[in-house]
């Protein structure tokens, strides 16, 4: 070949879908993520890339990092068989809370997730089905009935938050403990409730049942109805 002669060009590479993605290796290192990092690791860019791939590419089956974390939701709920139900709405009301309750206690960073707001299990709306309807069955208005739910799923959710914190922090205790360790004998007059029970308070706060505690709520609650709290019409 003379010196003057032209290469010929490079053939050019073609532009079209990127390589195509596994949805289930996609969803799979999504949670991974979560449960190893929390909500907050997660990115497309974090999953494309342990995945060998472009955020481009996820694009392809998700619009965004939102419907990602409802898909890493997806499924979660199924996997726990559904308990045998008593038939009496009040009993009923308190063994799916307590369902509720036990599910999430199992799956940490489902609550991670689920605080970011409206992303949500569809298989588990069964549970918020079966808490309202119980709660109106008992003569809660639909009014009362979901704010109702919506004071189970605070106590629940707060409850599972506190004793994760709890847990991490007695695999890591801290240098320095404030409360109940910075109220001191000469804070009685202030505070004589807490000077009297704070060498207690670590165990009374740790030493009770949820379902014990779910069931004074939702005695509470159902006072506020048109019925008694087990369900029968008010005297």
């Amino acid at each position: 070949m003379s010196g003057t002669e032209k290469k010929a060009p490079a053939a050019k590479r073609s532009v079209g879908r990127p390589r195509r993605l596994d949805p289930d290796a996609m969803v799979a290192t999504a949670r991974r993520i979560i449960e190893e990092e929390g909500v907050d690791a997660l990115s497309m860019r974090r999953v494309a890339k342990e995945l060998g791939s472009t955020p481009m590419a996820l694009y392809h089956y998700v619009q965004d990092k939102d419907e990602l974390l409802m898909l890493t939701l997806s499924g979660t709920a199924a996997a726990f068989p559904r308990p045998e139900l008593p038939a009496d709405p009040r009993a009923r009301l308190l063994a799916v809370a307590t369902h509720l309750h036990g599910i999430l206690a199992q799956l940490p960073w489902v609550l991670d997730v689920l605080a970011l707001g409206e992303l949500t299990d569809k298989d588990a709306l069964w549970m918020v089905e079966e808490i309202v309807d119980c709660a109106i069955l008992c003569g809660l208005s639909p009014e009362q009935a979901v704010r109702a739910y919506r004071t189970i799923w605070n106590y629940v959710y707060g409850d599972l938050v506190f004793r994760r914190s709890a847990a991490r922090r007695a695999e890591h205790p801290p240098s320095k403990r404030y409360f109940p360790e910075m109220v001191t004998d000469q804070d009685a007059a202030a505070l004589p409730r807490l000077t009297a029970i704070r060498n207690d308070w670590r165990a009374y706060a740790a030493d009770y049942e949820a379902a014990d505690e779910l069931d004074a709520i939702i005695t509470g609650l159902l006072a506020r109805g048109t019925r008694n709290a087990s369900g029968a019409p008010a005297g």
